[in-house]
Parts: C-alpha cells; structure tokens; sequence
C-alpha cells in the first residue's frame, strides 16, 4: 500500500512540476509580448531573434527542454498599435516505473495573429 502511494506522489509531483513550469512559461509569454518599454520609449524594439532567444532562457530557467524552431514570434503593427503573439510547443517526459508518458504542452501569449 505504502509503495502504490509513493508511486502516486511521485507521478503527481513530477506532472505538477511540469505543469507549473509550463504556467510560468505561459505568463513570461504573456509579458513579453506586452512589449511595454518599446511602446512608451524606455527601450528599442527587440527583433524576432531577440525575442526567440528570451523565451530560450526563460524555458531553460524552468529545465524545459525547448529549441529554437519550437519557437513561434508573430508580430503586426507598429508603436502603440503593435500587437505581438509568442508561442512554444513541446512535449516532456514524466517517466514512470515502466512507463513513460509523454505531455505536450503549447503555452502562447495570446490571440493568434497571421
């Protein structure tokens, strides 16, 4: 009984994990693509490069294992108008005893603009 409980702990702490990371991720996306200082003038605009390259250190600060081409900058307009969509897609192991399941998540910023 005791071993079926660890099991279950386990499972629920590495999914939990996972999850919250994928939430942190979601809201720094959701901040990035506010652009604040760019808009009001405090700093320069970044470029899309800039941009995939924040969001890979941020997956990295949360141990998500994300490359570059998982990485979607989207942006239309200028100044106060611009709108920005951010967004990632991957999938990470929770490995269990005999099992391993795989969970696939694709935190954005947003509105999907074309």
């Amino acid at each position: 009984m005791a071993a079926v409980l660890v099991l279950v702990l386990d499972a629920g702490w590495q999914i939990g994990a996972r999850e919250l990371a994928n939430i942190e991720l979601r809201d720094d996306l959701k901040d990035m693509s506010a652009q604040l200082g760019a808009r009001i003038a405090l700093s320069s605009a970044k470029s899309d490069e800039d941009f995939r390259s924040d969001i890979l250190n941020k997956a990295k600060k949360y141990e998500i294992p994300l490359q570059p081409e998982q990485v979607t900058v989207r942006r239309s307009g200028e100044g106060f108008t611009a709108t920005m969509y951010l967004a990632a897609d991957y999938t990470v192991p929770v490995n269990l005893p005999g099992v391993t399941v795989n969970l696939h998540f694709h935190p954005e910023s947003g509105p999907k603009i074309r």
